[in-house]
């Protein structure tokens, strides 16, 4: 009878936002996360504590976000439990849903355990003690974020990054684990089949993962990289590609780096740090947050840091723009002429007997025929190998703004605008991706591409995006010959 009654109570505190604790929701098509991370509360320095409540009170009062996330490293010195009721008696004040991750720090004052049973005893509280079948760290659970007609549109994942490897060969810092990754994909799946489509959603958890290296040098990475790519774990457990292939997550944020906050896309998933929020905390960024504003029913979301003066410059997902950029633009003028019809001209060429390696080289091509195409088409060349086209028209910009192109070929390309080089993807290769950006004012401007095909395979695509567009292939509607 007695393991009865205590596993009766222990799946209790497995329901993550169930009974007795607020509802998440959408006002007017939009919701407010406000990221705090690595407060390290030390109770006995009354001042230190005092600041840092400050500054979260300042910011809360700033954003008035629907949801408070706690990233990790909240309170990390004695007496612990001093500063944890701290912590949820400032929440309780606030009067906001909150959710706490925990740091590596954490666990070394009090168990995770003991924690989570606190803390789901606060009113503000939303989570659980631990997703159900994860056995690994604590409090792993799903947010669900309800929608206008009252089922879940986005997901909330709170992630135990844990803290340190029991071996030291495997490095400093522990990594999510394999059975809190099947517990994410069960999850992700169950809402998936309800949805009939992946839900937006985002991923909350303190260690970095391995990933934040192939964006720290990236153009298009936003924010301050004082600490290189993130103090990660030396392991790489399949995080990012589980949340790849799931298709739901559209961005990561973690804390840990005190001198980080930066946020770039690696894969269509943006991977970004929290504002480092304690006093006591090393590091010389201000101290303040990070507010990730969802909108009901689309993959996208706006992000920036704030601090008690103010709102940093915001940056844009999927479009990878910030605000900072956006206002130094140079942005090209629109050309006054006829659109002529819907489609682009082309001119097609082979090159006999012969090898091309580069754009350059397409003038000792032969041109074979000319003609007009709804859109970028290579599928209809006579010839396997050794050809190239050289496709021109005018593109038709809807709104003024920074445009990202890419283009996606086998062997070469190179894409202008405004006689410009956007999109240099020159040379003999497999098939591969390259980006490039520009300004443009609203109306029409010239495009040009140039593709070459030397041998063994062949692959074209044109894709663009913009703060308006998703990332698509251009649509044939943007395109146009020029002339009457």
């Amino acid at each position: 009878m007695r393991r009865i009654i205590l596993a009766v109570i222990f799946a209790a505190l497995l329901v993550p936002a169930f009974a007795g604790q607020p509802e998440l929701k959408f006002h007017d098509g939009k919701f407010r996360v406000l990221q705090l991370t690595d407060l390290h509360l030390m109770p006995n320095n009354p001042a230190k504590c005092a600041e840092t409540e400050a500054t979260v009170r300042a910011v809360v009062k700033r954003t008035n976000p629907d949801l408070i996330m706690l990233t990790g490293d909240v309170v990390t010195y004695d007496p612990a439990w001093t500063g944890w009721k701290r912590i949820t008696d400032m929440m309780e004040s606030l009067g906001v849903p909150y959710n706490v991750g925990m740091g590596n720090h954490d666990a070394e004052y009090l168990k995770k355990s003991d924690i989570y049973t606190y803390l789901l005893k606060s009113p503000n509280y939303v989570g659980a003690l631990n997703g159900e079948g994860v056995i690994t760290g604590g409090g792993t659970c799903a947010l669900e974020v309800l929608g206008a007609d009252g089922k879940p549109a986005s997901i909330i994942y709170s992630i135990d990054s844990n803290d340190y490897p029991t071996d030291k060969r495997f490095g400093a810092y522990d990594w999510i684990h394999f059975d809190q990754l099947k517990w994410y994909r069960d999850k992700s799946a169950e809402y998936t089949a309800k949805a009939g489509k992946p839900l937006p959603s985002l991923a909350f958890f303190h260690i970095p993962l391995p990933e934040y290296a192939y964006v720290v040098d990236d153009p298009h990475t936003y924010g301050a990289r004082h600490e290189g790519a993130g103090a990660s774990s030396a392991l790489n457990s399949g995080a990012f590609l589980n949340f790849m292939e799931m298709g739901d997550i559209m961005g990561v944020f973690a804390g840990h780096d005190h001198d980080n906050d930066f946020v770039g896309v690696n894969r269509g998933i943006a991977l970004g740090f929290g504002r480092c929020t304690g006093a006591e905390a090393y590091g010389e960024l201000e101290r303040g947050g990070r507010v990730i504003d969802l909108t009901e029913g689309e993959r996208r979301f706006e992000t920036y840091a704030v601090t008690p003066k103010g709102e940093e410059p915001h940056y844009y997902y999927p479009s990878g723009l910030n605000d900072e950029q956006i206002a130094k633009a140079d942005y090209h003028k629109a050309v006054n002429v006829p659109k002529g019809k819907q489609g682009l001209r082309y001119t097609y060429l082979e090159i006999p007997n012969g090898r091309c390696k580069a754009v350059e080289q397409m003038n000792l091509m032969t041109e074979k025929g000319r003609g007009v195409m709804p859109n970028f088409d290579i599928t209809k060349a006579p010839a396997e190998d050794h050809f190239g086209y050289v496709f021109e028209g005018l593109i038709d910009i809807p709104v003024k703004g920074i445009y990202n192109f890419y283009t996606y070929s086998d062997d070469g390309s190179q894409l202008f605008i405004d006689g410009e080089l956007v999109v240099d993807n020159d040379g003999g290769h497999s098939a591969r991706r390259r980006d490039g950006s520009i300004a443009l004012e609203a109306g029409l401007h010239p495009i040009k591409l140039c593709y070459f095909e030397d041998y063994m395979g062949q692959a074209l695509e044109v894709g663009v995006s913009s703060l308006e567009i998703f990332e698509q292939p251009i649509p044939a509607g943007m395109l146009y010959t020029g002339g009457k």
